[in-house]
């Protein structure tokens, strides 16, 4: 199928998810498979139908009760799928109604646009399910660049696209040497969680700057942690208490992104 017939407005139909285009579906399962072809799986018709408004799209399997809720024209492909079909290619527990092959955006980033706003920073975050649901926070939050060391879990793991409940649609992911990326604006303050930092909810906080969030096992990367600048903790209550080691990265993302935009609004 040329790319170009997208941009054509040309929606060819198909009445059988083929043996080939389920293989060559469960093929992008592997990172490999997703980088020779430029192209990620999304699944859900909320998911779809995001992805659908703002990336190319190479096909659509859907179920025939649901393709027509679907914007199909920004499709080159649409395939009408039975259920069977659509099982057999799913990557999920309970199979979708519809399955979207989109083809990776090219997410550019203006040097012009880092200092006038708050970005997150992911130093080796490695489970497919936090990084979805960080991409998520970010969109919550009006987040709009996520920066991502290349140790950092593949956003288009079809887990991490699944967890990021049609997120990804709006957040600009990034992966990049995290050191390079902070040594190059050193005007902005980086914040990074640490269990020796200051009491969040007793700091003043900036509307920008970098947000870095450590790997679930061994947090910020001595590297990187050198060059934070603002060290930041989240009590556990009452204090003193004796409670759990941590908190999962992905909930720490929550509490500190909410706390930031909190302080904005005042």
């Amino acid at each position: 199928m040329p790319k170009d017939a997208y941009f054509c407005g040309i929606n060819l139909l198909a009445m059988a998810l083929s043996k080939n285009k389920i293989k060559y579906i469960r093929s992008l399962k592997d990172k490999k498979h997703r980088i020779a072809n430029g192209v990620f799986v999304a699944e859900g018709a909320k998911l779809v139908s995001d992805l659908l408004l703002s990336c190319r799209c190479q096909f659509v399997a859907a179920l025939p009760e649901i393709a027509g809720a679907l914007p199909l024209n920004r499709a080159v492909e649409t395939i009408t799928a039975s259920e069977d079909e659509l099982k057999m290619a799913s990557f999920l527990k309970t199979p979708s109604q519809v399955i979207g092959v989109f083809y990776q955006p090219e997410n550019e980033l203006f040097q012009s646009d880092v200092p006038q706003n708050l970005h997150l920073a992911l130093d080796g975050v490695q489970d497919p399910g936090n990084m979805g649901t960080i991409v998520r926070l970010a969109d919550w939050f009006g987040i709009e660049h996520l920066f991502c060391s290349f140790d950092t879990a593949d956003i288009y793991n079809p887990k991490t696209v699944q967890a990021t409940m049609g997120a990804i649609a709006r957040v600009k992911i990034h992966y990049t040497d995290i050191e390079n990326l902070l040594r190059n604006n050193p005007e902005l303050p980086v914040y990074g969680a640490f269990l020796n930092g200051a009491n969040i909810y007793c700091e003043a906080l900036s509307d920008n700057g970098f947000i870095v969030m450590g790997s679930e096992g061994r947090g910020i990367s001595a590297a990187v942690e050198k060059l934070v600048t603002r060290r930041l903790f989240i009590p556990n209550y009452p204090v003193g208490r004796e409670t759990s080691e941590s908190l999962n990265v992905a909930a720490a993302t929550a509490i500190v992104c909410s706390e930031f935009r909190r302080k904005t609004f005042r």
